[in-house]
């Protein structure tokens, strides 16, 4: 009779646990856009493959699993983006816990900003937000942000109330794109970033704002949105948008890790 029954061992619902999850932030990742009907025929493919192979039907199951050899690379190149948030992802939650917060949205690479250049790039925010001036302002943190550097104007400035409202003023001839901030230094100005696709985001909120999204989707930056139309601040971190943040909300965010450095 014993015979008729499953043995499961506790390995076998830990592997089960850890596909699940792994599953579920795959879907988390590609939910509400494009390529989640990708996503949706590669599950069931591999569904099918799972019970031929338990079936034992060789001619189909070879044919199934030739089709996974070639389709590993299309995957890899149709995910690409998506995978880099995938593992990007996994990388911040282990170092900040998955906790999420205003508090909480900063990092040790903060600590290569000055008390001074922190109160400038905040004072600058202050200034912008009243006269509804648009700005995009990039602060790196273990990624070097070199590939969105290149993109734009290389200025290695000091941090600066008044550089950075005269480069977001609207005649500025520099204005548009982003301003990337690194190793204490303002590095360059005019970047292009990445767009953010994702269809949650709210439809009012124009392309600075999806620029923003987007940049901290592929990379572990902290972003700083001026909105031109109502002058609120808002802050962006691992593809997580956060709005009408105060100037002092701003300032403790960044002076947080100047504390504890």
């Amino acid at each position: 009779m014993s015979d008729f029954f499953i043995h499961i061992k506790f390995l076998d619902v830990l592997d089960i646990f850890f596909v699940a999850i792994l599953f579920y932030e795959l879907y988390s990742l590609v939910r509400g856009t494009v390529t989640f009907s990708i996503f949706l025929g590669i599950f069931i493919v591999f569904v099918a493959w799972v019970v031929v192979r338990a079936l034992k039907m060789e001619l189909l199951g070879s044919i199934l699993s030739q089709l996974f050899g070639v389709g590993m690379i299309a995957l890899i190149v149709v995910f690409q983006q998506e995978i880099r948030r995938f593992l990007l992802m996994l990388g911040n939650s282990y170092k900040n816990n998955k906790r999420i917060s205003i508090g909480s949205l900063i990092s040790s690479q903060f600590r290569n900003i000055s008390p001074g250049g922190i109160k400038s790039i905040v004072d600058a925010c202050i200034q912008m937000a009243k006269s509804k001036t648009g700005a995009l302002i990039v602060i790196s943190r273990d990624n070097e942000l070199k590939e969105y550097i290149r993109t734009g104007e290389f200025i290695d400035s000091e941090i600066r109330t008044d550089l950075i409202c005269s480069i977001f003023f609207k005649n500025s001839p520099l204005h548009d794109g982003a301003c990337i901030v690194a190793a204490n230094r303002i590095q360059a100005v005019r970047c292009i970033l990445p767009v953010s696709s994702s269809q949650e985001i709210n439809p009012a909120l124009g392309l600075r704002h999806r620029a923003a999204i987007g940049m901290s989707e592929v990379t572990d930056a902290f972003t700083i949105v001026v909105s031109e139309e109502t002058g609120k601040i808002s802050v962006t971190e691992n593809g997580l948008l956060i709005e009408n943040v105060t100037p002092d909300e701003l300032f403790r965010i960044l002076q947080s890790e100047q504390k504890s450095a």
